[in-house]
């Protein structure tokens, strides 16, 4: 793997990217930017302060793909450090897996001109995809596996105290769907949350945000898009169809993602049938409100035919 290096002391301020001033040239146009990201600013704000990602003295290893998620990720936490009331570091790593025709100048060129920290990772995780992924199915599992791995052993080599993926609230809730249709599991992307091996806290600061804003938001600042040519290449996946199922009930529905949204947040444990998560072993009634002479009848006779 090699690494190449720009260290946080060659930049005394990173900066966002500036609002492409062809697009805002009216003053409707500035005020929607302006209300977009404001809201988008309010959304992270909120998010960070909920599940309490971000502390005094972090330094946040902000993972950029080279997608418009991560790029919108890094731009408002760079805004937001600029106002925050806590002193934290942000520094970019992006993990150049080799991909055929990836544009290798663009991120650094990009975060360079920006004045942000970061390191680029080389490693070729994609030819090992390829060869361990059988024919017919998705790359995403061995990629994102491969993927994590690397970026999350960088992160302890620097110090990370978390790792910030791009992740938004329509990611989480599509998750959600894939693991009930397909992985027969009730679980969704967490806001927060401890890697695997315990080493690692992730964070998703977008996870209020929704992907529209967040391509609008894009738009508006023209970050050089990477595609991605590994799964972005492959057709019919699962997550595509169940992203175009909520945006389809989005269209259709008012209210039904915020619905969605909100009881990812709510959950009632027993209410559910997990045993793991509720002792219904134990569970007895409490002062039972006696049985009604009918309803005791009833009962008697489904017990005789029992």
């Amino acid at each position: 793997m090699t690494v190449e290096i720009f260290s946080p002391q060659s930049y005394p301020q990173a900066k966002p990217a500036p609002v492409d001033e062809s697009l805002v040239a009216t003053p409707k146009t500035r005020t929607e930017f302006n209300k977009l990201q404001k809201r988008l600013r309010r959304l992270t704000g909120q998010a960070i302060a909920d599940y309490n990602m971000i502390e005094d003295g972090d330094k946040i290893m902000v993972c950029l793909s080279g997608g418009k998620d991560s790029y919108t990720m890094l731009d408002i936490l760079l805004s937001l450090q600029m106002s925050a009331p806590i002193k934290f570091e942000i520094v970019a790593v992006n993990l150049d897996q080799k991909q055929p025709n990836f544009p290798e100048d663009v991120l650094p060129k990009y975060l360079t001109e920006r004045g942000i920290p970061h390191y680029i990772l080389e490693k070729d995780t994609y030819s090992i995809v390829k060869e361990l992924t059988p024919e017919g199915k998705t790359y995403c599992a061995v990629c994102s596996r491969l993927r994590r791995g690397s970026l999350y052993g960088f992160a302890q080599e620097i110090g990370a105290t978390k790792v910030a993926l791009g992740h938004h609230r329509d990611d989480i809730m599509a998750t959600l769907f894939l693991n009930l249709f397909h992985g027969g599991k009730l679980k969704a992307m967490p806001p927060k949350l401890l890697s695997d091996d315990g080493k690692n806290i992730l964070i998703r600061p977008l996870a209020y945000c929704e992907e529209k804003d967040i391509i609008k938001y894009a738009r508006y600042k023209a970050f050089p898009i990477i595609p991605c040519n590994l799964c972005g290449s492959q057709e019919n996946l699962q997550r595509a169809k169940i992203n175009e199922m909520l945006r389809e009930w989005g269209k259709q529905h008012t209210g039904r993602l915020d619905s969605i949204f909100t009881a990812i947040q709510n959950v009632a444990p027993s209410q559910l049938a997990d045993r793991q998560l509720f002792d219904f072993e134990s569970l007895k009634a409490n002062n039972a409100a006696p049985v009604a002479p009918k309803d005791q009848k009833r009962l008697e006779m489904v017990n005789l035919l029992l």
